[in-house]
């Protein structure tokens, strides 16, 4: 039963990954492409982390073996960093991407026209 439970987060994740990637090859400018890069790989991480969390309680509970806690401990921690800094560093790279003179893609109404 925890394989199957196991092997949907981790399908949900590939998935997800997936998905970015083919954002990030078919969205037309950097800011497109930076918001499937982003949300689409902390969610499908997200899930695997989630996977090596479960697959971690799991081989923790019947032996009660430390190393099993310290997995789980570190694979929460990623996602904690990860959902921290992502959203940072996707704001970086678009505001120096917008500093740097790309216009968006297709946009009618620059609102940060001069504010920059």
């Amino acid at each position: 039963m925890i394989e199957y439970v196991i092997t949907i987060f981790l399908a949900i994740g590939v998935i997800f990954n997936f998905l970015a990637s083919i954002g990030i090859l078919r969205f037309p400018d950097v800011y497109t492409r930076i918001h499937a890069a982003t949300k689409c790989t902390t969610f499908g991480t997200i899930f695997i982390v989630l996977a090596t969390v479960v697959y971690s309680l799991y081989n923790w509970l019947p032996t009660h073996d430390p190393r099993w806690v310290t997995i789980g401990i570190h694979s929460a921690l990623v996602v904690i960093f990860l959902v921290l800094t992502n959203p940072v560093g996707a704001h970086a790279i678009g505001r120096a991407a917008r500093k740097s003179g790309i216009r968006p893609y297709g946009a009618v109404i620059d609102e940060l026209e001069g504010r920059l």
